[in-house]
């Protein structure tokens, strides 16, 4: 996103807080302000919309340490830690959050970079985020967004300090209730009130020129070097009185400052059991909605679907089924009965009967025989034998008396066939006789 909105909370929830919008591709300040306290967060919604957010909270709220660990495994370098800072810190480690930092060894060999803060003050920042409905990739300490020089200090105040010159040409600083931010490391820095700030100012200068003198290698004093990104309070009167190297850079508003260099630090306290789910926008849960319901109505048609398609699979099973149990029925010495196989061995029988050319006229004589057998039940056919050539079936047949075969050829003449009656003889109590049936039309050809 071209367009950041960086806010720094508070240590309590009444304390101001600072936003600012800055634009990444032109490397300005679009907007900035500030909120008498977290209460007011909700004045930054509209403005959170669209942009990404990145929060910085007080370093007064967090402890950076550096250790060595013996171990390379980061899950055992973690498990122990908070038993290794356990006599240093103020609270019991159980009430305390460690957030680590990707890191390699710096040159005093530390391996191991963890920010400590308080569990419940992590949980208050983000519910003064969440009810005001912003969204937060990135919650930094503010002492790492400030610049870093190798061997030096950088410091900047959160709020304007006051000076004046006095008659004498003297300079008279009177500040506001302010804070000021000092970055010593890359993983060292703090957040002091303006007493502290003299107060650690002269311990650190006291403790150095006490090295310095047990020092056998110079006989200087290695003077501490501090780079200021704003007015500090009582910085000149120390510098005077102890040597110190001021270097006064162009004046920055402090969020501007933070906004600017805060990149140079990947470190995010938003880790462990403070990552936060990142939650979806309004149009994509709409769009989510619109799918889950084209999934629904999806699978709703695949299952209705299926459902016929079972019933028709059901359904040709049942037809299969009757299809081979009438081929059985008509012929009854049939083996290995397969569906796929029915019709090729129903075009045999036909061949077998008058050949494969002349399915057709077999068929249609067949349909004009019929109704005779239908007058004559007692006449039952024996054998069955079409000649295509001569368009004629030749029917053998058994009857318990003549009169059977008189009847069946009226019959047949009837039905506008053409019957030569072959010989009949008498077998027991049975008559047995043929016919050569033909129609007359095929007889009318032929002569």
């Amino acid at each position: 996103m071209a367009e950041i909105l960086y806010i720094r909370l508070g240590s309590q929830a009444q304390d101001e807080v600072s936003w600012l919008i800055f634009s990444s591709t032109e490397q300005e300040i679009i907007a900035s302000g500030e909120l008498a306290n977290a209460q007011q967060l909700n004045e930054l919604t509209d403005k959170a919309q669209q942009r990404l957010v990145k929060v910085f909270v007080p370093g007064c709220d967090v402890l950076l340490k550096r250790l060595t660990v013996p171990t390379k495994s980061q899950r055992a370098t973690r498990s122990a830690v908070p038993y290794m800072l356990e006599d240093e810190l103020a609270q019991d480690v159980d009430q305390l959050f460690f957030a680590y930092a990707d890191i390699a060894s710096d040159s005093d060999n530390y391996n191991c970079f963890v920010a400590i803060t308080d569990k419940a003050q992590m949980l208050q920042w983000q519910t003064w985020l969440a009810d005001a409905e912003i969204q937060v990739k990135t919650i930094q300490p503010e002492t790492l967004a400030i610049p870093y020089v190798d061997g030096q200090w950088s410091a900047i105040a959160l709020r304007p300090v006051n000076i004046s010159e006095n008659s004498d040409g003297s300079s008279n600083t009177s500040s506001y209730e302010t804070q000021i931010v000092v970055r010593r490391g890359e993983w060292q820095g703090f957040t002091l009130d303006s007493d502290a700030w003299q107060f650690a100012l002269q311990h650190v200068i006291a403790k150095s020129h006490a090295s310095d003198i047990q020092s056998s290698t110079t006989d200087e004093q290695s003077d501490l070097i501090i780079n200021a990104y704003s007015d500090l309070p009582n910085l000149n009167e120390i510098s005077e009185q102890n040597g110190l190297t001021i270097n006064k850079a162009q004046a920055e508003l402090p969020l501007a400052l933070l906004a600017q260099h805060c990149q140079n630090s990947q470190f995010n306290l938003l880790q462990g059991e403070f990552k936060l789910k990142e939650r979806r926008s309004k149009n994509v849960n709409n769009w989510l909605w619109a799918a889950g319901i084209a999934v629904c109505a999806l699978l709703l048609n695949v299952g209705y679907k299926g459902a016929q398609l079972w019933q028709l699979s059901a359904q040709q099973e049942q037809v299969e089924a009757q299809i081979i149990a009438r081929y059985k029925k008509a012929f009854p010495s049939a083996k290995k009965i397969r569906i796929g196989t029915i019709k090729s061995q129903l075009n045999r029988k036909i061949a077998q009967l008058g050949g494969s050319s002349d399915q057709t006229g077999f068929l249609t004589m067949l349909s004009k025989v019929q109704p005779a057998f239908a007058k004559v039940p007692e006449l039952k056919p024996e054998s069955l034998k079409f000649d295509g050539k001569r368009q004629e079936l030749r029917l053998q047949a058994i009857a318990d008396d003549y009169q059977h075969f008189e009847r069946f050829k009226r019959a047949l003449n009837a039905a506008n066939l053409t019957v030569k009656q072959g010989a009949q003889n008498n077998q027991g109590e049975q008559v047995t006789g043929s016919f050569s049936i033909t129609s007359k039309e095929s007889s009318k050809g032929r002569s």
